[in-house]
């Protein structure tokens, strides 16, 4: 199975092993955003997606959640 944004070989889930490190690092950054600046998850998402410090993978991680709406592993607390 290949990555659905690079290609890549999955490593699990729809992701290689660098977009998959990407989205965890984006998911686990979520809620520490959220208590900063009351975000809900597309706005976050979309914030992270737009930041000029952001990485490319991660950039591409939220732009596919964004279009595909998925937050099946977002926690919130």
């Amino acid at each position: 199975m290949k990555c659905v944004l690079c290609n890549k070989a999955v490593a699990e889930g729809v992701y290689c092993k660098q977009h998959l490190k990407a989205y965890e690092n984006v998911v686990s950054s979520y809620v520490k955003w959220k208590n900063a600046m009351d975000l809900c998850w597309k706005e976050y998402l979309s914030h992270v997606a737009m930041n000029p410090l952001t990485g490319k993978w991660a950039k591409e991680v939220a732009l596919h959640l964004i279009e595909t709406g998925d937050q099946t592993d977002v926690k919130i607390s």
